[in-house]
């Protein structure tokens, strides 16, 4: 075979290799032709939708790097006003508690007050059914007395004046005995 290939190059006087001059002129024209249609209409376009492109995903990252200041910033104020509701919320339960402890001691003094003003009447009351008792035991231990005395004097003491003051020295003097 190789004798084949070098007797149809010997035939044909060049190169099987090289093409022919105006395969060569063909070829390089319809290159240029394409090669100016493409430089001058793909090329553009294809520069054009990656720069719209381009500007879109810029554009995307410009709105998602605002998204997430605005985020930020949301969720800085939230924490802002969730401290300041918390801070607010302590404050209301110390008020509350400062009221309480207001109302618990108004309470007492109250309370106290009212113990103290029911001990005086108590006391007030007992000292007059005191009095009361007294004048009552005075009255009849001076009659009873006054009997007895009767009795054994053999006389009657009528004189009211003069049975008071006995009456009176008696008692008197049970009352200085008690006290010694």
């Amino acid at each position: 075979m190789r004798n084949l290939v070098a007797y149809a190059a010997e035939e044909a006087g060049h190169n099987p290799l090289i093409p022919a001059w105006y395969d060569i002129i063909w070829s390089a024209l319809c290159f240029v032709i394409i090669l100016f249609v493409f430089w001058k209409i793909a090329l553009p376009k294809m520069k054009d939708l990656l720069d719209k492109r381009s500007a879109a995903i810029e554009g995307n990252i410009a709105k998602a790097d605002e998204a997430q200041r605005k985020a930020e910033a949301a969720l800085e104020e939230y924490t802002a006003q969730l401290a300041e509701a918390r801070k607010e919320a302590g404050e209301i339960r110390e008020a509350a508690r400062e009221d309480g402890k207001k109302i618990i001691a108004e309470a007492r003094e109250i309370a106290s007050a009212e113990a103290a003003r029911l001990t005086a009447t108590a006391h007030t009351q007992i000292e007059a059914e005191r009095q009361s008792a007294l004048v009552s035991l005075r009255s009849e231990v001076g009659t009873l007395a006054l009997d007895l005395a009767s009795g054994v004097i053999g006389e009657s003491l009528s004189d009211d004046a003069k049975a008071k003051r006995v009456v009176d020295r008696f008692l008197a003097e049970l009352e200085t005995e008690k006290v010694k």
